[in-house]
């Protein structure tokens, strides 16, 4: 799951946990809601720390400056 998904699954949670008055026997909207969200900050850490270790800085390649002056 990319940054985007765990985005939207943070947003739908929070509409389902905060915006929404509906009441269902068998399922707690709120819970689900909450549970989305939850879902959704894990993923952005997750995602967070892969990216952080696939930036691993590489030196550049050093040049070498050949001295092209001849001395007699």
């Amino acid at each position: 799951m990319g940054l985007g998904g765990c985005i939207i699954l943070i947003g739908a949670g929070a509409i389902l946990a905060f915006a929404t008055d509906w009441h269902m026997d068998t399922v707690n909207v709120d819970l689900v809601g909450w549970i989305m969200m939850i879902v959704g900050i894990i993923g952005v850490c997750v995602y967070a720390s892969v990216m952080r270790r696939r930036r691993m800085v590489v030196p550049p390649a050093t040049t070498v400056v050949a001295d092209d002056e001849r001395r007699l």
